[in-house]
């Protein structure tokens, strides 16, 4: 890719952020606004209900995971795909962890992602009821559940939890677990008395604080997430720290998500409920439906509840999302902007990833692939550039004999151009076209869990991390570890090379001010992508041998030097 392009590239595209973001932000900024202040103006039942919290303030001394866990009843809680447990006392499940997903490629052991409450990364998720006033004795965080019956929740058997308030109500809660990540709660109220009782069914996910892992990146979003009645809501947690977003639904979700993880409520559909993404001490989110459940004396009633509480596997994400008829559950996922390429790329590369066995000669070949799609509109851009430099030393003599009269130089440039039937510009539009694949490609490779652990060759053993070799000791040699800052890998530096060579194929900016940015881009990149996940790198290796190689063989036909 020509770098004089790449910077009008980067140009155009900070241009197409700043139009998106006056004409499109801005208004519906403007109609979120708008929405929340009639929200404000409506009064409803459920204004006068509090939903329970079991976090009201945050502890000040936090205990290990291993005690928290053992110092309450549980019940385990195994499948194909998690392990953990459901605390009895409160009815939380707050022990979840990855079969199939491990924290790191030493130690092996299964990634942690749900924590009790007492911990310092806790992150749980609670459902029960709740009543106006708080008139009616319900289940709370103290509350120590009764097993009925199994004793082990998998995905051939629920478990049944039972709670007598004493006061003629017995709450039961059955819960059931499939093959991978989906829970379904029924929540059942029990009236034995001789009143008619009005309860408001409630389920709320609470993290302690947003984790360390969080990457902050703007490429992919990571905080509070929903559908609410088809409309994708996401946002970050410093909105929720600054202020409680309330939105009303009839259908959609709500949950919180990672870059590789997530954790989604879904309310029974076709009930209006109100979900609150709030800070109080703890991150919450959580719905309360709007319409109270009536229990006549002498009868019962319940409510359904659905959980994920999921590793970001896109098949099985998207076999939920159609299964389970949850819209728009898939983008849990970020996808971003170019959602259209993005996930269809991840298919391709997913293909070939099963094809080869290896998910960097995936990256390598679906490279190849782009490369092909798009080598008439190469040609053409490496064409133009060809007889740009072809005419560059009559650029020069013009810029000399013309050096004091700017017009008369345009003039001569332009008449120059008419000649040769050359378009300065025509280099530009190949690469505006490739721009959303490029960019799709690369928010792929970033957000998939699937490249996560993956091995490619040699020091690669993971390609969702950077490349852990470093100029600064040698590549391992000297015995000695640098600092986070000085890790630029191999992977890196041949990426740096290639586009040094790429720059010496094309022609040279004739002001020497950007000659030298030019010359200095190679290595900035080069620093800036040693963090990158070594995946990354990889394509944008093989991406610039590719276009040398192309550049190369063009050049080479219409019979220009390459030094």
């Amino acid at each position: 890719m020509d770098n004089k392009n790449v910077f009008v590239a980067i140009a155009l595209s900070m241009a197409v952020l700043l139009f998106w973001g006056a004409f499109f932000e801005v208004p519906r900024q403007a109609e979120k606004n708008s929405s929340q202040q009639n929200l404000q103006k409506k009064v409803e039942n459920t204004d006068n209900i509090i939903t329970p919290t079991i976090n009201e303030t945050l502890n000040t001394k936090f205990i290990s995971r291993e005690d928290s866990i053992n110092k309450t009843n549980r019940i385990k809680i195994e499948n194909d795909s998690i392990i953990g447990s459901i605390s009895l006392k409160g009815g939380l499940i707050d022990d979840i962890s990855f079969k199939k997903h491990k924290q790191d490629l030493v130690d092996n052991e299964n990634v942690i992602f749900l924590n009790p409450k007492e911990t310092e990364d806790g992150f749980f998720i609670e459902t029960g009821w709740t009543s106006i006033g708080n008139k009616i004795k319900v289940p709370n965080s103290e509350t120590v559940w009764k097993v009925v019956g199994n004793k082990e929740l998998n995905s051939s058997q629920p478990v049944t939890l039972q709670w007598n308030n004493g006061e003629g109500i017995i709450f039961k809660r059955i819960i059931k677990l499939d093959k991978d990540y989906l829970f379904k709660i029924s929540q059942i109220v029990e009236n034995k008395t001789n009143k008619v009782v009005e309860l408001y069914p409630y389920a709320q996910m609470t993290r302690n604080k947003i984790p360390d892992y969080i990457q902050n990146f703007y490429i992919s979003h990571e905080g509070f997430i929903g559908v609410f009645d088809e409309e994708l809501k996401e946002d970050d947690y410093d909105d929720v720290e600054e202020k409680k977003i309330v939105r009303d639904a009839k259908e959609g979700w709500l949950g919180i998500t990672d870059k590789y993880w997530m954790t989604v409520l879904v309310p029974s559909q076709g009930e209006n409920f109100k979900s609150t993404f709030l800070y109080k001490d703890a991150f919450k989110a959580n719905y309360i439906l709007n319409k109270p459940t009536t229990i006549s004396p002498s009868s019962n009633k319940s409510n359904d509840v659905r959980l994920f509480v999921a590793a970001k596997e896109v098949e099985t994400i998207d076999a939920y999302s159609a299964n389970e008829n949850i819209e728009k559950l898939d983008l849990t996922i970020d996808w971003g902007w170019f959602y259209f390429f993005t996930k269809p790329l991840f298919f391709i590369i997913d293909y070939l990833f099963k094809f080869s066995g290896n998910f960097g000669i995936a990256i390598v070949l679906i490279t190849i692939a782009i490369r092909l799609l798009f080598f008439p509109l190469a040609n053409y851009s490496f064409r133009s550039m060809a007889k740009m430099k072809a005419l560059q030393p009559e650029m020069v003599r013009l810029k000399e004999v013309h050096k004091d009269d700017k017009m008369k130089l345009q003039q001569e440039m332009m008449s120059l151009y008419k000649k040769e039937k050359v378009n300065p510009a025509s280099g530009c539009l190949p690469i505006l076209i490739q721009i959303p694949f490029f960019f799709a490609i690369y928010k792929m490779l970033f957000i998939s869990l699937e490249m996560r652990h993956q091995p490619f060759f040699g020091w690669i053993k993971d390609l969702s991390a950077q490349d852990p070799t470093s100029l600064f000791n040698a590549f391992g040699l000297i015995p000695w570890d640098p600092p986070s800052f000085l890790i630029i890998g191999i992977w890196p530096i041949l990426m740096g090379a290639s586009m040094w060579v790429q720059q010496k194929l094309n022609p040279a900016p004739a002001d020497p001010i950007q000659a030298k940015i030019f010359a200095f881009f190679p290595i900035f990149l080069t620093v800036i992508l040693a963090s990158f996940p070594s995946g990354l790198v990889v394509y944008w290796t093989i991406n610039n041998i590719l276009t040398i190689a192309q550049q190369w063989v063009i050049m080479k036909k219409t019979k220009i030097k390459t030094n």
